[in-house]
């Protein structure tokens, strides 16, 4: 069975590589690599890997991490948001020294028909709940779960877990 490779996008290095290195220990039937970047589009290589999902994180705390998101978006092909796309928000968890209101991340997950992961990756447990988490949602993105397709999951994952505009 290939590689399943997601790539993490977003500002905060130290952050996006902990997550990474929790999702190389989690539990994983393919062999797994994870591909970090501050932006998109990606340098071009032929040596670069298929790419199997897409995580923009954004750091709640950080304005420039959402900017960075938002520009980075432009860059990615539609078809990647037919099931191989998602948001993780981090930070939420002190919202007093949130400098970006959670709506405004729900919004843009919502604009992009994608789902939308909040979760404190600064807090170890948390950061392992969520790295199993992205790991089995990227087996499915990657086809390596029989009977189960990435757009039919996200797109009940989008369903459950993100209040509709109306809500907000």
């Amino acid at each position: 069975m290939p590689a399943v490779v997601p790539s993490l996008v977003g500002t905060e290095d130290a952050l996006l590589q902990q997550l990474a290195d929790s999702m190389l220990k989690a539990d994983c039937t393919s062999e797994l690599k994870v591909h970090l970047a501050r932006s998109l589009p990606l340098p071009c290589s032929v040596n670069r890997p298929r790419i199997d999902l897409i995580v923009f994180v954004v750091n709640l705390h950080s304005k420039l991490s959402l900017q960075s998101v938002e520009e980075s978006l432009c860059h990615l092909d539609a078809a990647f948001f037919l099931g191989k796309v998602a948001f993780l928000a981090t930070g939420a968890g002190r919202d007093s020294h949130c400098s970006i209101h959670r709506n405004t991340v729900v919004k843009l997950a919502h604009t992009y028909r994608s789902p939308l992961l909040f979760c404190d990756l600064e807090i170890e447990d948390f950061r392992a709940a969520m790295a199993q988490r992205l790991v089995r949602l990227l087996q499915i993105c990657a086809g390596h779960v029989p009977g189960v397709s990435a757009l039919n999951l996200l797109s009940l994952m989008r369903g459950s877990e993100n209040p509709s505009l109306e809500d907000l």
